[in-house]
C-alpha cells in the first residue's frame, strides 16, 4: 500500500482523472470505536464511560490498525480525558484518552483525537442563542465565542493528552443548511455578518443561496483559520484530519481547509468522491477512504482489493456496544467489513 506502488499508480485512470500519488510513507490504517452515539441520537452523557483504555488497545492492536481515533470530545460534548475547558465525561474511569494514547505509543502507532465541529449538545444546552435548535445535527454558526471555546479545548487536548493530532467532524457552518429546514436569522448570525463582509446584515430578503453560501464560506474560512492557528501552536508537528461526507459542498468546494489540511478522509461510500477532489488539496495532504461505518452501504472488500486505490489510507468505525463498549461481535454489514480490514491490516 506505499513505497513503490506509489509510482505505478499514476498509471490508473478513473474518470479520466489519474489516481492521486500518495507521499512515500507508511499507509495509514486506522479504525474508531464510536462513542458519539446512542439508541435515540447522541449517546447520552456516561453511556460509555467505562470504557478501558488497555481493552481499547488491546482491540486496535489486534485489529492490526496503526493508527487509532478516538475522541477528545465526542458530540455530547463530553470530554474523554481530564480537561478544564469542556466537562468531562461523567463516570470516566481513570482517564482515558491519555491513557490510550499512552499505550498506543508504547505500540509503536499513532492515537488521534476527535472534535464534532459542527455539532456539541454540550454547547447548544448551555449556549442556546449561539445555536439552532436542532438535536444530533449540525447545528452550530461558526461565532467568535465558540472559535474561542474551539482555541482552548484543541490547545488544552493537544498539550495534556499527547495525542499525534486530530479528526474533525461536521465542519459545516449551521446557517440554513439543511434546505428542508426552517430557519430564522439569529441575532449572532447577523452579527457574524457584519464581521465576516464589513457591512450591516442586509435583512432576510436579501439572503439568497449565493449569497448565504458566501456566508457560510467566509464562516468556514474562519474556523478554519482558528483551528490551524491553535493546533499548530500546541503542537507544530500534530496532524489535523478533516472527515467529511460531502467533498464537493459549497462550503468546502476550493477551500483553503482542502489545501491546507494534513489527512483528508471521504466518509462517503463512492472512492469517486475523493478522486474528484484530488486536484484541491495540498501536496503535503494525506487521502483516506471510509471503509466501514455506514453497514452495507461500504464494501471494505471491494475497495481495498481495488488496485486504483492501493497506496491510500483506511479507515472504519463502529459504534460501541453499550455492554462491551467495543464493537459488537455480530454477523452485521459493520463487523463483516471490519472482519475484512482486520485480512488486509495484517498483511500490510
Amino acid at each position: 500500500m506505499h513505497g513503490g506502488v506509489a509510482i505505478l499508480m499514476a498509471a490508473y485512470l478513473l474518470g479520466g482523472a489519474v489516481a492521486a500519488v500518495q507521499p512515500n510513507v507508511e499507509p495509514i490504517k486506522a479504525f474508531c470505536v464510536d462513542f458519539n452515539w446512542g439508541p435515540d441520537g447522541f449517546a447520552p452523557p456516561g453511556m460509555y464511560a467505562k470504557a478501558s483504555a488497555k481493552e481499547h488497545f488491546e482491540w486496535y492492536r489486534a485489529l492490526g490498525a496503526n493508527t487509532i481515533q478516538t475522541f477528545c470530545v465526542s458530540c455530547p460534548g463530553y470530554a474523554w480525558y481530564r480537561s478544564e475547558v469542556a466537562p468531562a465525561q461523567p463516570g470516566m474511569d481513570g482517564d482515558f484518552l491519555k491513557e490510550i494514547t499512552a499505550l498506543g505509543h508504547g505500540a509503536g502507532m499513532r492515537v488521534m483525537g476527535y472534535f464534532c465541529i459542527g455539532a456539541n449538545a454540550n454547547w447548544s444546552k448551555t449556549h442556546p442563542e449561539l445555536t439552532h435548535n436542532l438535536p444530533n445535527s449540525i447545528s452550530i454558526p461558526f461565532t467568535n465565542e465558540y472559535l474561542d471555546y474551539l482555541g482552548k479545548i484543541i490547545t488544552e487536548a493537544l498539550t495534556k493528552t499527547d495525542i499525534d493530532g486530530f479528526m474533525i467532524d461536521w465542519v459545516y457552518n449551521a446557517s440554513h443548511f439543511y434546505p428542508d429546514k426552517k430557519y430564522a436569522w439569529l441575532d449572532c448570525e447577523k452579527k457574524m455578518y457584519q464581521e465576516l463582509f464589513n457591512a450591516p446584515f442586509p435583512g432576510d430578503a436579501a439572503m439568497d443561496k449565493d449569497k448565504i453560501d458566501e456566508f457560510n464560506r467566509r464562516a468556514l474560512e474562519r474556523c478554519w483559520q482558528r483551528i490551524h492557528s491553535a493546533a499548530k501552536a500546541a503542537k507544530p508537528g500534530c496532524v489535523i484530519w478533516l472527515t467529511c461526507f460531502d467533498l464537493q459542498h459549497p462550503q468546502l468546494k476550493n477551500s483553503r481547509m482542502l489545501k491546507e489540511v494534513d489527512w483528508l478522509m471521504n466518509e462517503h461510500t463512492d472512492p469517486q468522491k475523493l478522486l474528484d477532489v484530488q486536484s484541491s488539496v495540498g501536496p503535503q495532504t494525506k487521502l483516506i477512504q471510509c471503509v466501514c461505518g455506514w453497514g452495507d452501504q461500504h464494501n471494505a472488500a471491494k475497495i481495498m482489493s481495488d488496485p486504483r486505490f492501493a497506496n491510500w489510507g483506511w479507515y472504519g468505525y463502529a459504534k460501541a456496544d453499550p455492554n462491551t463498549t467495543l464493537p459488537p461481535n455480530d454477523d452485521s454489514a459493520n463487523a463483516k467489513n471490519i472482519a475484512f480490514m482486520r485480512e488486509a491490516y495484517g498483511k500490510n
